[in-house]
């Protein structure tokens, strides 16, 4: 097996994405395939039967699927493509190994067809890269820029019956708008002409290598689009000449700034201060005060890419959201059972937030995304719950999502759980995640929102479409 490089067109050239369903892999493959290559790959989540829906969409595609065992790499002329976190004992890669196929990791493959793109436009920032990404992509659609998308959720916009996983668009455009991930350092290798930065905060790495990871990031790009909210953003727009930044901010004298913020249950209106211009109202079809600052990235962003400013506000007040960002599975009884993303403190501080801005309990169930994040996070996840749960709100933690591997097991919810629980608030660890789901649903009465949080793992949509069901069972 040799490690390569993609240059020119796909075109025709055979792939075999390993974790093919992932929230990373699948977007990436729906690219390829729009841009005429041979698709195929494995995943654990099909060989367990978990969302089949997401494979079928992706079949329906024209992707090749194969159990995760080898049995589908089987020339060297496949180019095999993977993750940081498939291990070198995965079935996949002992066959690519034997075979002598070319092997690209997720990143490498993403960041050259990102950087061979006439106008790369990236979106980083340890919060909000998803819902930035889905909101340019969105403004240049509709102002007729025909972009190629890539981002980390289903965009609803896009999403139809019959591409009910739209979590990338492949257009013929100029701009390619992706996500830009920092967790395993791959953010080195973008080179965006166009660079939104939301935030520098603790998720995957220490606060030291997210800024010079970031700081890297901005200097590349000929327009940084920089959050000065964000006290670290702003500090590494500092280190840009004045003219390459077009700054963003709710509370501070920013190039794109919002006055007058009216929050909703599901939506939040606001006026947008631009350029010297008047101001010209926004109302946008996704709540809370986070997502105003997500659409002054956006607005900027797509300024920047050359679209006219009025028209990008205009645009954007058609953005209906991401799946799994504060996404309204339903009403029942009175409660309202709410999906999100939410994982690391900001994600989940910015949600708790949105809620507590309108009166209701919270009955949270809160699935950490990993062993190892829960602990690099730990004291300042403890910290944000009992700084922002409500004396009545109820914490749940089940165990941590574990979808195979090895994996060192040194922090677990039961830790996060106890530092709460010393800080004064409720907070519950159930290791069974469907039995703290139906501990949520018993104790839950009319005025309570649900929401249930965490990420890399699908199945947990299923899980609030379950608990909404058993809250109407319950009459």
């Amino acid at each position: 097996m040799t490690n390569g490089n993609i240059r020119g067109s796909v075109g025709g050239k055979r792939f075999f994405l390993v974790g093919i369903g992932g929230s990373g892999m699948m977007p990436l493959a729906t690219i390829l395939r729009g841009r005429g290559a041979i698709v195929e790959g494995s995943d654990r989540g099909l060989d367990q039967g978990r969302v089949p829906a997401k494979f079928d969409s992706l079949r329906a595609r024209g992707i090749g699927l194969f159990p995760q065992d080898g049995s589908g790499i089987v020339s060297a002329d496949q180019i095999v493509v993977a993750s940081a976190a498939v291990e070198a004992t995965v079935a996949d890669i002992v066959a690519a190994e034997r075979v002598g196929c070319t092997r690209l990791s997720r990143a490498d493959l993403l960041s050259t067809l990102f950087n061979q793109s006439r106008l790369p436009i990236g979106v980083a920032g340890t919060s909000g890269k998803s819902t930035v990404t889905g909101m340019i992509g969105w403004i240049l659609q509709a102002s007729g820029g025909d972009p190629t998308v890539m981002n980390g959720a289903v965009m609803k916009n896009l999403a139809h019956p019959d591409a009910p996983f739209a979590s990338a668009l492949v257009g013929a455009g100029e701009a390619f708008v992706s996500e830009v991930d920092e967790s395993d350092g791959s953010i080195a290798n973008y080179r965006p002409r166009i660079a939104v930065l939301n935030n520098v905060s603790l998720d995957h790495k220490g606060l030291d290598e997210l800024r010079r990871l970031f700081a890297d990031f901005i200097a590349k790009a000929e327009t940084a689009i920089v959050n000065l909210d964000n006290d670290d953003a702003a500090a590494l727009a500092r280190t840009l000449p004045a003219e390459r930044i077009a700054s963003f901010g709710l509370d501070r004298d920013a190039d794109f700034a919002a006055r007058q913020i009216v929050e909703a249950p599901f939506s939040v209106t606001f006026d947008l201060i631009a350029a010297g211009n008047t101001a010209i109202p926004v109302t946008l079809q996704v709540p809370g005060r986070h997502n105003v600052a997500n659409a002054l990235a956006a607005i900027a962003a797509a300024v920047a890419a050359g679209v006219p400013l009025t028209r990008a506000a205009q645009a954007i007040g058609g953005f209906t959201g991401l799946r799994r960002r504060f996404d309204l599975v339903g009403e029942a009884g009175g409660v309202a059972v709410i999906d999100d993303f939410g994982h690391n403190p900001d994600k989940i501080a910015a949600t708790l937030d949105t809620l507590h801005a309108f009166p209701g309990r919270l009955l949270v169930l809160f699935q950490p995304h990993g062993y190892g994040p829960l602990k690099v996070m730990r004291h300042e996840l403890a910290a944000m719950f009992a700084d922002r749960l409500a004396p009545t709100d109820v914490l749940v933690l089940p165990d941590p999502v574990y979808q195979g591997g090895t994996v060192a097991r040194e922090v677990g919810s039961a830790d996060i759980v106890a530092d709460v629980v010393a800080a004064g608030r409720e907070a519950i660890h159930i290791a069974d995640r469907a039995a703290a789901a139906d501990r949520l649903v018993a104790v839950a009465r009319p005025g309570d929102r649900i929401v249930v949080m965490g990420a890399r793992d699908d199945t947990l949509s299923l899980l609030a479409a379950d608990m909404l069901a058993a809250l109407a069972a319950k009459g």
